[in-house]
């Protein structure tokens, strides 16, 4: 049985990278928001060779856990730079999401490659948690919802967020998400550039600046159920303020509101994304895209994580449309697209 998954995008609305932690990673404030570009992934399974197999209480691998997998990892579009062997997040989560189900069998896992690697929209992650989607719906089986964070988790600091989907609280090192209530549709313009930017090199050239002792404030606080709803309320007023003309700097036109505060400093001020300082100077290509959105037309445009992909906000979606043509017409890899809501990503999942 073969079962085709959407798996999306993201982008990131703000991203504030705080001080490194013991264990090596980075604390982290972000938004992160499903978009309508994605891959897709092909999951088969041989059910003469599945079979239910007792858990054991130990989280081994293969053969050590008593349940016999095989996984093979294909991309339909021969990209050099997707790895086929088990360092791929679709081999990991697969393996992990059949010890978890007490299954056995050979898997086949297909990788229809539309979005960038290395482009800060978090195509590998993706990637994964569309793999774990893919995998239930073949063994007909199903996950609890804590196992799939769990299990994502595991796997990569990203993969969490595509298990909620739509508008979504990214803190700790970005695993540890909170459900925002869902932002508007917003067109925007996404650029793809050919170069790809290395997360782990960009965190070596922060530290590099900032410095491991002073990379920023501790950011290890959960937020409350009705603080997120803040923060959701703020995002929305920040976005609608595209057509009441705010400045695109994240704050009101009042500002100084005690939710307002909230927002910044979950995000920082101005809705910025850290890694700019970092990445900008080193690829200065990525700095001149950003200004072609702008002058495109774009209310607000960002680097997506550490990119190397951008992307700019729009007031309509004629607006967007338009722009992705004249950014085109500059030789730029440019679409317009639109960001998905938690119950249209999940509607949407199967292809």
């Amino acid at each position: 049985m073969t079962v085709a998954v959407r798996s999306f995008a993201k982008i990131n609305l703000g991203l504030y990278i705080g001080a490194a932690r013991a264990d090596g990673f980075h604390d982290l404030r972000t938004v992160y928001q499903t978009i309508a570009l994605h891959d897709v992934i092909r999951v088969s399974v041989e059910r003469n060779v599945e079979r239910n197999v007792k858990r054991s209480g130990e989280r081994k691998s293969g053969r050590g856990s008593g349940i016999e997998i095989e996984i093979e990892i294909l991309c339909t579009n021969k990209d050099p730079r997707v790895p086929l062997d088990s360092s791929n997040t679709c081999y990991r989560i697969a393996r992990r999401v059949m010890e978890e189900l007490g299954c056995a069998g050979r898997l086949r896992i297909e990788i229809e490659k539309r979005l960038p690697v290395q482009g800060g929209l978090g195509a590998a992650s993706s990637n994964a948690v569309a793999t774990m989607v893919g995998l239930e719906r073949a063994l007909n089986k199903k996950l609890s919802r804590a196992a799939r964070l769990r299990i994502a988790a595991e796997v990569g600091s990203d993969l969490p967020l595509f298990v909620v989907g739509g508008t979504v609280l990214g803190v700790g090192r970005g695993e540890e998400v909170y459900p925002l209530p869902d932002l508007a549709s917003v067109a925007m313009v996404v650029v793809t550039p050919e170069v790809g930017v290395s997360t782990t090199g960009a965190f070596s050239d922060w530290d590099a600046i900032v410095g491991h002792s002073t990379g920023g404030e501790q950011l290890t606080e959960s937020p409350a159920s009705d603080r997120l709803v803040e923060v959701g309320r703020v995002l929305s007023a920040w976005l609608c303020g595209f057509s009441s003309g705010y400045p695109n700097t994240g704050a009101s036109a009042k500002g100084g509101s005690r939710v307002e505060k909230l927002l910044l400093s979950l995000v920082r001020t101005g809705i910025e994304n850290d890694f700019e300082r970092v990445v900008f100077p080193k690829y200065p290509e990525l700095r001149d895209i950003k200004g072609a959105l702008e002058r495109a037309g774009a209310k607000y445009a960002s680097l997506s994580g550490s990119g190397s992909s951008l992307y700019g906000l729009f007031r309509l979606r004629a607006d967007a449309a338009k722009a992705a043509g004249l950014l085109r017409k500059q030789g730029l890899k440019a679409v317009a697209t639109s960001m998905v809501a938690r119950q249209k990503y999940w509607e949407r999942f199967l292809d």
